[in-house]
């Protein structure tokens, strides 16, 4: 991975905050335990790591597809542009979002693949993509997306299971039989950077604000693990069961 193959060791002097650590193959053979814990941080963090889950070495594969595609010549990725219709898939240029009241630029820029084109691939859905991605999709892309949707429905199943619903409830609401907004999205920010890179979003990050706590703390990223959140449109369902938390992500520096 381009830049995260060396990163440096995780400073000694700053807040962490721990998170559960939830084994997939576990989760898959139904062990009763781990799924405990999955439920736990589910309810009361809303963020876990999540190991054993076998989408290191695609992740790894989007990594270097990213630092290829996002070194591209400015020219040539605009011709990937988002355009103005509403959808967020394809390219975003660096400084075209405001990130606070003052109007202060972001400082990222990125690509994102919808979902949905790479399960229909190699005709299009929503758009087309850069060669870098195009070269990559069958070997790289669609096994990621895959993979990454299997996690997904894994551990909605496991929900449907523990909040009482019928099989496939929530699955349903995340089919593939139609269109969705799902995507892959690879991100270049530049280094040392010091102000926020994005406006205010829903997602998962690595810096939480812990229960009962003023101050931000962050979450270190470990090798082979995802960071795994509850977003807010299921919390806001369940507000008295999952827990969201307010993130942000950062470049290490």
């Amino acid at each position: 991975m381009p830049g995260l193959t060396n990163s440096p060791t995780f400073p000694t002097d700053i807040p962490t905050h721990s998170l559960l650590i939830v084994d997939y193959h576990l989760l898959k053979a139904g062990d009763v335990d781990e799924i405990a814990k999955l439920w736990l941080a589910a309810t009361h963090t809303g963020f876990w790591y999540l190991r054993n889950h076998g989408v290191e070495c695609e992740a790894n594969a989007m990594f270097d597809l990213g630092a290829e595609t996002l070194a591209l010549p400015l020219s040539e990725k605009m011709k990937y542009e988002q355009g103005d219709n509403g959808d967020s898939f394809g390219y975003k240029a660096r400084g075209t979002i405001a990130t606070d009241l003052n109007g202060t630029r972001d400082t990222v820029e990125f690509l994102n693949i919808a979902q949905d084109d790479a399960l229909s691939w190699p005709c299009p859905t929503h758009r087309t993509y850069p060669s870098t991605v195009n070269a990559r999709m069958d070997s790289i892309v669609v096994p990621f997306v895959k993979k990454s949707m299997a996690v997904n429905y894994t551990i909605l199943g496991i929900f449907e299971r523990l909040l009482g619903l019928a099989e496939g409830a929530l699955a349903r609401l995340h089919g593939s039989e139609g269109t969705c907004g799902s995507e892959a999205r690879v991100v270049k920010t530049p280094p040392n950077q010091s102000s926020a890179g994005i406006g205010a979003h829903t997602d998962f990050g690595t810096l939480v604000l812990t229960p009962s706590s003023q101050e931000w703390q962050y979450v270190k990223v470990g090798k082979l693990r995802l960071v795994l959140a509850i977003p807010e449109l299921i919390q806001s369902t369940c507000p008295s069961l999952f827990r969201g938390m307010p993130f942000a992500t950062l470049a290490m520096r």
